[in-house]
């Protein structure tokens, strides 16, 4: 009955996405997926049941199937995390799946007592094709969970330059998403099959809720405004989706004369850096917007009326640090001013956290630490000051 249940469950959850609103390429993505993994749960549940033999014109079309939710699901972290692999090379992820099924198309042409007695005798007569399906099932789990962690590691740098908080879109579900499919993948060699089936359904589950209710991270429109002149040939939205796939060099701190190198890669000179440094200085000391819990480098560069990846480029080189460290190292320091003011002792710590800009005490007690090497309970300790409980 359980088994049943997964089934219909996934489809279900591929009929909702389908049919959501404003679906995005990553929803696309997820609902092709789960139904790929609802028909191969089909014929497991066939295959747990003996009722494959029923249908012996099915017998082996699902050899391949594992092979097809590694590229789903790198596809789909590389589309949710706005890291899009180019159209044209899609389909070689598929090329492994395509060629299991051509090493056994002797076996699908065989008449079907014989296709039949092949399959209760484990493959015998086919055991190279075998060999080679699990080896290459074995390498597309290594591979596949390996590259999406990592398109999720470069997401991590990615987001910490354009936003100054993260605990919204930090995408931790999809990271336990991926490790929860490499469980699965280990289950699949070395378990028993009533408990890799359990562990799909609740993958199902945990896949088809985040799925559903996930909003794109990089969907907001930013204002024109922002558009440098100088810049007429490529629009903000289309320089940020480029500069996903090269962000982390462009973005890496340097000092001394290589500040004049990196000033020649976006068009900016070192005067017109300092100005915007100095100018950025000026507005955000002076209206406080590091207070604001959503700040992002958009809106800082359309306050300053500059191209967002020049004002990034800016607080890497001036600073030495990302946009997201930048502004969260002022709110710890304005912290450490309210927090020493009398008429502000009578608060909790995690009221005065907020009043600076944060949005959660993970959040501040992490770039507490980060910032001073100290929790903020023993920094009150150290400066004798104590807070309302």
């Amino acid at each position: 009955m359980f088994y049943f249940v997964g089934i219909v469950l996934t489809f279900f959850l591929a009929g909702l996405l389908f049919t959501k609103e404003g679906k995005s390429e990553a929803d696309l993505i997820l609902t092709i997926w789960l139904i790929a993994i609802g028909v191969n749960l089909i014929f497991v549940f066939l295959q747990f049941t003996d009722r494959i033999f029923s249908f012996p014109y099915l017998l082996g079309l699902n050899f391949p199937l594992p092979l097809l939710h590694g590229p789903f699901l790198f596809l789909y972290t590389g589309a949710i995390t706005n890291q899009r692999v180019t159209y044209k090379y899609r389909f070689l992820h598929f090329l492994p799946f395509l060629f299991i099924y051509l090493i056994f198309l002797p076996y699908y042409f065989l008449p079907m007592e014989q296709r039949i007695d092949v399959y209760k005798n484990e493959g015998q007569g086919y055991e190279t094709q075998l060999l080679v399906m699990i080896v290459s099932i074995m390498i597309s789990g290594v591979v596949y969970v390996a590259s999406s962690l990592l398109l999720l590691r470069k997401h991590k740098s990615i987001i910490r330059e354009q936003f100054s908080s993260t605990d919204k879109i930090n995408l931790m579900w999809l990271r336990y998403l991926i490790y929860g499919i490499g469980v699965i993948w280990l289950l699949v060699f070395f378990g028993d099959d009533d408990v890799i089936f359990n562990a799909v359904v609740l993958f199902v589950i945990f896949l088809g809720y985040f799925g559903i209710r996930q909003v794109g991270i990089f969907s907001q429109q930013y204002p024109s405004k922002i558009i440098s002149s100088k810049d007429p040939e490529i629009g903000f939205v289309e320089s940020l989706a480029l500069s996903n796939s090269n962000f982390i060099e462009e973005v890496e701190s340097v000092t001394g004369s290589a500040k004049k190198e990196k000033y020649l890669k976006t068009g900016l000179s070192e005067e017109a850096a300092i100005e915007i440094h100095k100018g950025m200085t000026e507005v955000i000391n002076k209206e406080r917007l590091f207070i604001n819990t959503e700040l992002t480098l958009a809106q800082l560069a359309q306050t300053l009326e500059v191209h967002p990846n020049k004002l990034s480029q800016v607080i890497n080189t001036f600073e030495e640090k990302s946009f997201y460290d930048y502004i969260n190292d002022l709110r710890i320091e304005e912290f450490k001013r309210i927090v020493s003011l009398p008429q502000n002792q009578k608060y909790t710590l995690l009221a005065l956290a907020h009043d600076c800009g944060f949005n959660s005490k993970t959040s501040f007690n992490r770039n507490f630490k980060k910032s001073t090497g100290l929790s903020p309970t023993e920094y009150l300790k150290q400066v004798q000051i104590s807070l309302q409980q």
